[in-house]
């Protein structure tokens, strides 16, 4: 079975909205207050999402905001390098978002310390984004929860996207990516502003646990109650065409089991597991397996293979450090294909 995306859907740019941030790590084997220097390198959601995109052989295009000093010229640079459209991306005063990462290892897992209040983003006008001109020509929209997370501004921006977007015809790409701390931060749960967002999307990246906070349906989180969960979002979300998501098993920090699931309202469609090992970092992976089904998407690819070349993607990344996965189509189709002897 084909996807149902109209012509307009399967051409022009996707563009990606949100923060970019740095990111500052431990070596291997060591923790933050270990480390005399830390590894520095450029990452966000949406902007890893663009980076695939575009190593896959899309235009993919960001807007965000960045200070305009010598770390936003980092990001900047980084995405560039690439191959993103950066014209979208605005330079103003104010800070960098940080985020530190101490690597798991062993029995000792991954932590992470956001030092993000108050960039440049998130206290961006959402005034300053001409959204018919940013998405001029433009297929997709891609964001995430995480804005809305990060403050009233930023939330009010993906907002403004997703209407214009909307208006334009464009096709809405949502990744729920809850991020607990930040939300608790701002003294709420953001189940009220993730389900007005929701309401905007034709594509969601998200599981039986975020529809379960969205929809105030605690039970849809339980075990054994994904279908139902699958239900109570398409009919909470006419709008709703596609839902995506992985599911992991973890046997130890660097042992982890990876599937996927791709549902529409007329089906679902599943892809086989990955069993990985020595997984060398597993931040991105999410952005990596959204990538891969827009790639599956856009190129109209029978569902099925939508969702296996976006599994494909997510256990790729596995194997890479940092926040971007630069593989390309060929070597993901490689393991797809089955040339790396990493499933069962």
């Amino acid at each position: 079975m084909s996807g149902t995306l109209d012509a307009r859907a399967t051409g022009g740019r996707i563009v990606c909205f949100g923060e970019l941030l740095l990111r500052l790590s431990a070596p291997e084997g060591r923790m933050l207050q270990q480390s005399p220097a830390l590894n520095l390198c450029t990452g966000g959601a949406e902007a890893n999402v663009a980076v695939s995109l575009a190593c896959l052989g899309h235009r993919s295009a960001m807007v965000s905001v960045l200070p305009d000093n010598a770390l936003g010229q980092v990001a900047v640079d980084a995405l560039r390098t690439h191959g993103v459209d950066v014209s979208g991306v605005q330079r103003r005063d104010g800070r960098m978002g940080l985020y530190f990462l101490t690597p798991g290892a062993v029995v000792r897992p991954s932590d992470i310390v956001y030092d993000r209040a108050g960039s440049a983003f998130a206290d961006a006008d959402p005034a300053c984004y001409d959204w018919e001109a940013l998405l001029d020509g433009a297929s997709w929209l891609h964001v995430s929860g995480i804005s809305p997370a990060v403050g009233e501004r930023p939330g009010q921006a993906v907002l403004d996207a997703m209407r214009t977007a909307r208006a334009l015809g464009v096709r809405v790409s949502f990744d729920g990516n809850y991020r607990a701390s930040l939300w608790q931060a701002r003294g709420t749960d953001g189940a009220a502003t993730l389900r007005e967002v929701l309401g905007h999307a034709d594509l969601a990246f998200a599981s039986e646990r975020d529809f379960a906070l969205v929809l105030g349906q605690p039970e849809l989180a339980q075990d054994g109650r994904e279908d139902d969960a699958v239900a109570a979002a398409f009919a909470a979300f006419p709008r709703l065409g596609y839902l995506a998501a992985t599911r992991r098993r973890q046997h130890g920090v660097q042992r982890h089991d990876l599937d996927a699931f791709l549902h529409t309202r007329e089906g679902s469609y599943s892809a086989g597991t990955y069993s990985l090992h020595q997984i060398v970092d597993r931040i991105g992976t999410g952005d990596a397996f959204a990538a891969g089904i827009l790639d599956g998407l856009l190129r109209s690819l029978d569902l099925d293979k939508v969702v296996e070349f976006g599994l494909a993607a997510a256990a790729m990344k596995h194997s890479l450090s940092g926040d971007f996965n630069p593989a390309s189509r060929s070597q993901i189709a490689a393991l797809v294909d089955g040339m790396l002897d990493v499933r069962r």
